[in-house]
């Protein structure tokens, strides 16, 4: 595929748009959670049928990660982000009408497909912005997505509160198909040329990998670091809901607020990124979630200080992302849809393995050693990370296909 010219520069109007319409689309996979006992009681099923939601939910979101992010380098952006965030909006609004848990498992792999919008605008941003400013600009989408998580079960508690969970289905899809209207208008366009079929396109994600030597250490490390970050994050929420601190959900889910400082962290890392180069970042990001982990151990019965090392850990693994997210796409930037969705796909895969043992150590082996478990993780890829490239090993593919 060849593509277009230069591309179409992004005002910062248009990537504070792309960051908004990138959080309020992750959002809608997370909002509903809080909701999912009432959702049970309306149905007349047990909660516990409800909780598949979140699994299926990310089924999709995974899907869509390998299937629809290497749209961003066969289209038009200001025609695909659109496009996605109004079949979001229909997918959220069908959703709301579903009349069995089945169906709204359906519709809930769909639109876990269709968040991925989010990661298409940051590959949007990576292509787009001037290669002296990328870090910054993919901060400031980084930033949106990590608000739109962390605001997205608050947000979504309230309007099930105010109005159902049906209602609040209805009030974010208006949200969706306002951000798909904005992006719209604000969002440049820049059609490539000589595309190829979305076949090829898909095909380039392991042509990149098995090319690329900077991808392959990138992603590796990315994982190392999202597993340790679900380890932390899932062993908590078990925990902390057993004896001695017997928590409610309420309660464990305050804990969530610690990652604030993670936000203010995005846009301040990608900047840092283009003064001082991705590896200073991702070096300072991860030893400072390491030694988080550490202060994790031992602060359980102490929620000032566990909040204070939930907050390093997320800092430090968001300033992380960010450097690395900006330098994954810099590896070949014509193909920023089909890297994001190699790293991407890889890196929640990761994730998920992460809460699956989660589960499994803090029963076995508990939480002080389970956090010695997440410091390793997060020192490994720190190491994976700073590894230099080995002679004659190329950084940048010089062909997708």
């Amino acid at each position: 595929m060849t593509v277009a010219g230069p591309h179409a520069s992004l005002s910062r109007t248009a990537i504070a748009m792309l960051a908004l319409a990138a959080g309020v689309a992750i959002a809608t996979g997370y909002a509903l959670q809080p909701s999912l006992s009432a959702m049970a009681g309306d149905f007349g099923v047990p909660a516990a049928r409800m909780a598949t939601l979140a699994s299926v939910t990310m089924l999709g979101y995974l899907t869509g990660l390998a299937l629809l992010v290497p749209l961003v380098d066969r289209f038009d952006p200001r025609t695909l982000i659109p496009a996605q965030m109004s079949v979001l909006a229909m997918l959220l609004a069908c959703a709301s009408l579903s009349s069995t848990p089945l169906a709204l498992d359906v519709c809930f792999l769909l639109v876990g497909a269709a968040t991925t919008v989010a990661a298409q605008c940051s590959a949007v941003v990576g292509k787009h912005a001037d290669p002296q400013r990328r870090g910054g600009a993919m901060g400031i989408v980084s930033g949106g997505i990590s608000a739109g998580i962390l605001l997205s079960r608050f947000v979504g508690g309230a309007l099930s509160q105010w109005c159902g969970w049906r209602g609040a289905l209805l009030a974010l899809a208006g949200c969706v198909a306002l951000a798909a209207v904005g992006s719209g208008v604000l969002v440049p366009g820049d059609r490539p040329e000589g595309r190829s079929g979305h076949a090829a396109t898909i095909g380039a994600i392991p042509r990149l990998l098995r090319d690329s030597a900077a991808l392959r250490r990138r992603t590796c490390a990315g994982m190392l670091w999202f597993f340790a970050f679900n380890l932390v994050w899932v062993g908590l929420a078990i925990r902390l809901a057993e004896p001695p601190y017997n928590m409610g959900a309420a309660a464990i889910g305050a804990y969530s607020l610690a990652g604030v400082l993670g936000l203010g962290v995005t846009r301040v890392a990608g900047k840092l990124t283009d003064r001082f180069g991705d590896r200073v970042v991702i070096g300072g990001g991860l030893a400072v979630a390491a030694l988080a982990t550490l202060l994790l151990g031992v602060a359980l019965g102490h929620p000032g200080w566990l909040g204070i090392g939930l907050a390093l850990f997320d800092a430090g693994c968001f300033a992380a992302q960010v450097a690395n997210q900006a330098r994954v796409v810099a590896i070949q930037p014509a193909w920023a849809g089909a890297l994001n969705a190699a790293y991407l796909t890889l890196y929640y895969a990761a994730g998920a393995g992460g809460a699956v043992a989660a589960g499994m150590l803090v029963e076995r082996i508990g939480w002080g050693a389970m956090m010695l478990v997440a410091a390793g993780s997060v020192t490994a890829a720190a190491w994976v990370a700073a590894a230099p490239a080995r002679v004659g090993a190329t950084g940048e593919p010089t062909s997708a296909g």
